[in-house]
């Protein structure tokens, strides 16, 4: 059994310049395995140097990654047949980054999110209204926005750091609403274009388009036909059709793949990259 003491003293001698030091030290926390995550999380939010922060959440992904690559398996091997399950894979994901993560709490989270407005829903006159109570909310009262400054950083990918910061990419800021959407069993639909992720409410109204970078706008097909053709992308209607949970799981690892490419992060984006064939060889059978 491992103490406060050793972990602290493993994650100095890390940072010992002689390989045989560091590979011993990779060696024993190695063995000592998942018991030292509690340790090693204790000794990160203890220390106020961000390089030893980093550091550490370095090694907890390293011990981890083969236990959350298990569950995350566990979860989509069978495919994903709704937003709930896609949910759970998410959430799942965001333990790549941050394997301590008690999902439990975001989604309690999401539960309050539509507890608030659920009344408002229920009232509501027609479809319209309805979709209007949960864009309204989300993008005006809860402020969630799109990542403009910093687009390319991995924690507009984890769904987890979106909620605590209100920004994230349209795919993200799109499962924000389809996950309250689940929960107030509204018809929100994720749309897979090309470049931008969008969303479609598709109630007894007229469907319509939703562009979730930007604070829910409503938008129309020309305007999306205009936006692919001036990114060099003949538009096609297999872009408009509503995405499957398998196909949306797949985008977001893609994203994060691109951020970490981006980031010069290689051994992560390698990582995830494995998890995308797996999860895209899971879609090709469904």
């Amino acid at each position: 059994m491992s103490s406060s003491s050793e972990i602290e003293s493993l994650v100095y001698l890390l940072e010992d310049p002689d390989p045989y030091v560091q590979d011993k030290v990779r060696s024993r926390l190695f063995e000592l395995g998942e018991q030292a995550v509690p340790l090693l999380d204790q000794q990160k939010n203890n220390t106020q140097d961000e390089g030893e922060r980093e550091l550490i959440s370095e090694i907890i992904r390293w011990i981890t990654y083969s236990s959350v690559e298990n569950d995350f398996m566990d979860v989509v091997s069978g495919g994903l047949n709704n937003l709930k399950e896609l949910e759970d894979a998410i959430f799942i994901l965001s333990r790549f980054n941050n394997p301590t993560l008690r999902a439990s709490e975001y989604k309690k989270k999401l539960d309050r999110f539509a507890e608030t407005i659920g009344d408002e829903v229920r009232y509501a006159l027609d479809d319209s209204q309805k979709m209007h109570v949960v864009l309204d909310y989300v993008f005006a009262e809860l402020d969630f926005s799109g990542s403009t400054k910093d687009y390319y950083n991995p924690e507009n990918s984890y769904l987890n750091c979106v909620i605590d910061r209100r920004q994230g990419l349209p795919i993200t800021l799109s499962l924000i609403v389809l996950f309250i959407g689940r929960r107030l069993q509204l018809p929100f639909h994720g749309i897979n274009m090309p470049i931008h992720f969008m969303l479609t409410y598709q109630g007894e109204m007229e469907e319509v388009l939703i562009d979730p970078f930007d604070h829910g706008k409503l938008v129309d097909y020309s305007q999306c036909y205009y936006f692919l053709k001036q990114n060099g992308i003949d538009p096609k209607s297999k872009h408009f059709s509503v995405a499957s949970e398998i196909t949306i799981l797949a985008r977001c690892i893609r994203n994060l793949i691109n951020s970490y490419e981006k980031l010069d992060q290689l051994d992560t984006a390698e990582n995830l990259k494995n998890l995308l064939s797996t999860v895209e060889t899971i879609a090709a059978q469904h």
